[in-house]
Protein backbone atom coordinates (compact mmCIF):
# COMPACT_ATOMS: atom_id res chain seq x y z
CA UNK A 1 0.00 0.00 0.00
CA UNK A 2 1.17 3.76 -0.91
CA UNK A 3 1.46 6.81 1.75
CA UNK A 4 -1.91 8.21 0.60
CA UNK A 5 -3.47 5.04 0.80
CA UNK A 6 -1.84 4.42 4.27
CA UNK A 7 -3.18 8.02 5.45
CA UNK A 8 -6.68 7.30 4.01
CA UNK A 9 -6.75 4.27 5.90
CA UNK A 10 -5.96 5.86 9.58
CA UNK A 11 -8.13 8.91 8.59
CA UNK A 12 -11.01 6.54 8.01
CA UNK A 13 -10.34 4.56 11.36
CA UNK A 14 -10.17 7.71 13.72
CA UNK A 15 -13.47 9.15 12.47
CA UNK A 16 -15.23 6.03 12.48
CA UNK A 17 -13.87 4.64 15.91
CA UNK A 18 -13.60 8.95 17.29
CA UNK A 19 -9.89 7.98 18.23
CA UNK A 20 -7.63 10.44 17.02
CA UNK A 21 -4.65 7.90 18.69
CA UNK A 22 -4.81 5.27 15.94
CA UNK A 23 -1.78 5.33 14.11
CA UNK A 24 -1.81 3.34 10.22
CA UNK A 25 1.87 1.95 9.57
CA UNK A 26 3.37 0.30 7.30
CA UNK A 27 5.34 -3.05 7.73
CA UNK A 28 8.87 -3.37 7.04
CA UNK A 29 9.18 -5.10 3.82
CA UNK A 30 5.15 -6.02 3.36
CA UNK A 31 3.68 -4.15 0.90
CA UNK A 32 0.16 -6.06 1.06
CA UNK A 33 -0.86 -5.13 4.56
CA UNK A 34 0.02 -2.12 7.39
CA UNK A 35 -0.58 -2.32 11.06
CA UNK A 36 -2.90 -0.63 12.87
CA UNK A 37 -1.89 0.69 16.74
CA UNK A 38 -4.18 2.84 19.61
CA UNK A 39 -0.34 4.72 20.84
CA UNK A 40 2.14 2.29 21.07
CA UNK A 41 0.01 -0.64 21.16
CA UNK A 42 -0.38 -3.16 18.12
CA UNK A 43 -3.80 -3.89 17.92
CA UNK A 44 -4.45 -5.53 14.27
CA UNK A 45 -3.87 -5.59 10.92
CA UNK A 46 -4.93 -4.16 7.54
CA UNK A 47 -4.90 -6.48 4.48
CA UNK A 48 -5.64 -5.35 0.98
CA UNK A 49 -7.13 -7.57 -1.15
CA UNK A 50 -7.00 -6.17 -4.92
CA UNK A 51 -8.11 -9.19 -6.58
CA UNK A 52 -11.00 -8.68 -9.74
CA UNK A 53 -9.60 -4.91 -9.73
CA UNK A 54 -11.52 -4.48 -6.97
CA UNK A 55 -10.02 -2.85 -3.70
CA UNK A 56 -11.37 -3.98 -0.32
CA UNK A 57 -9.07 -3.82 2.73
CA UNK A 58 -9.89 -6.79 6.00
CA UNK A 59 -9.18 -5.36 9.29
CA UNK A 60 -8.18 -8.50 11.49
CA UNK A 61 -7.67 -7.82 15.39
CA UNK A 62 -6.87 -10.20 17.25
CA UNK A 63 -8.01 -10.67 20.79
CA UNK A 64 -6.22 -13.51 23.38
CA UNK A 65 -7.88 -15.15 26.08
CA UNK A 66 -5.44 -13.37 28.73
CA UNK A 67 -6.68 -10.27 27.45
CA UNK A 68 -10.13 -10.87 29.16
CA UNK A 69 -9.16 -11.85 32.29
CA UNK A 70 -9.64 -8.91 33.57
CA UNK A 71 -13.33 -8.37 31.96
CA UNK A 72 -16.63 -8.70 33.66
Amino acid sequence: MNHPEIIKLQKFLQRTFNNRNIDVRPRPKLNDSVEVFIGEESIGLIHLDDEDGDKSYMFSMSILDIDLDDID
